[in-house]
């Protein structure tokens, strides 16, 4: 069974710059919730103070804004899409607001393995934020059937994302879903068994479908296991058989990305990003390499270009209360944010 632990961290401490030490919580999984194609037309927006402007503009004077390619990337984390606002729940309207905030901020998304490979592709004077969605329940990604066609659930955090870009031409749909295959109440990849309407059928259409829009699909192990508790091996199928669940869905995808469950480290620290696991149904031997192992939390990561860059603990922000805000904040205000320079 799937516990929850408190997490150490406060509000303040999570969004601090310098990190947070001994966060090691994580929400359980059992609590519920279309390619990088051309981005869609959006003449117009209107930003929070009223003012129209074009989607595509750089938002908040970064056409003026110093590059600072060493500069901090918050990278956000987000579990639940709901009613509620709570550590491990963001609501559907704050997420929204969320998007607005980041948008109207000068911040764009990119995928984690863009991170890790120094490929921050956004104009000068803008900045990145990489999306994190743990655990793959229905409320990130839900499909509702109208008239035998499948539709993605317009309340649902996909949903949201995708009407968001309809007018904001320049948010690309850049994401890093860390699923779970094997979850207890069918909370995994995205719901199955009837959960939240959500059919089995489903489940490999919407991994398929998030890596053909250029999302990046992330391992956070089979069942949301605290890696600590287990043996070696343990961990290693806990690990290999997630992986095999993205490669059934998407055959020959390669995996860089694994969300530490609760951000508990196994006792050989070295297996969350490198290891192997031997079916002994099928005598097959899964391995698996990672480039990058998130942490649950942190604050905002060093860039890729700074020495003390660690793609192996790589420092998240989860989204609750003001959280974001103050993280914005705070690098604005310390000089610390990452600004492209363009040249990427």
């Amino acid at each position: 069974m799937i516990r929850s632990t408190l997490l150490v961290c406060t509000v303040a401490a999570t969004t601090a710059l310098t990190g947070c030490a001994g966060s090691d919580s994580h929400a359980s999984v059992v609590r519920p919730t279309a390619g990088e194609g051309a981005a869609p037309a959006a003449p117009t927006t209107t930003s929070s103070n009223g003012a129209v402007t074009s989607a595509a503009a750089t938002a908040d004077g970064a056409t003026s804004r110093a590059p600072n390619t060493m500069g901090r990337i918050p990278v956000v984390e987000y579990h639940v899409i709901g009613d509620k606002d709570t550590q491990f729940e963001r609501t559907r309207e704050n997420f929204r607001k969320d998007l607005e905030l980041l948008y109207e901020r000068g911040y764009r998304p990119v995928n984690v393995s863009q991170i890790v490979d120094k490929q921050i592709d956004l104009p000068a004077g803008m900045s990145p934020v990489a999306f994190v969605f743990d655990d793959a329940s229905p409320s990130q990604f839900r499909y509702v059937e109208k008239n035998g066609q499948l539709e993605i659930d317009p309340t649902s955090a996909l949903g949201i994302w995708m009407d968001f870009r309809k007018t904001h031409s320049d948010w690309a749909n850049r994401g890093t879903f860390c699923m779970l295959s094997g979850a207890e109440a069918g909370r995994s990849l995205f719901g199955n068994k009837g959960i939240e309407g959500q059919q089995d059928a489903w489940r490999f259409k919407k991994v398929q479908f998030l890596k053909e829009q250029g999302f990046e699909l992330c391992n956070h192990t089979l069942w949301h296991a605290t890696l600590s508790h287990y043996s070696d091996e343990v961990v290693q199928e806990q690990i290999a058989r997630g992986q095999m669940a993205i490669d059934s869905a998407v055959p020959g995808y390669k995996v860089r990305t694994f969300a530490l469950p609760k951000g508990v480290w196994p006792k050989n620290r070295a297996l969350a990003w490198a290891g192997s696991w031997k079916d002994p149904k099928s005598g097959r031997v899964i391995s698996y390499k990672y480039d990058a192992v998130l942490e649950v939390a942190g604050g905002p990561n060093v860039s890729p270009s700074d020495p003390a860059f660690d793609p192996h603990s790589i420092d998240r922000v989860i989204v609750f209360g003001h959280a974001l805000e103050r993280t914005l904040d705070q690098l604005d205000k310390s000089g610390k944010r990452y600004v492209a320079d363009g040249k990427r």
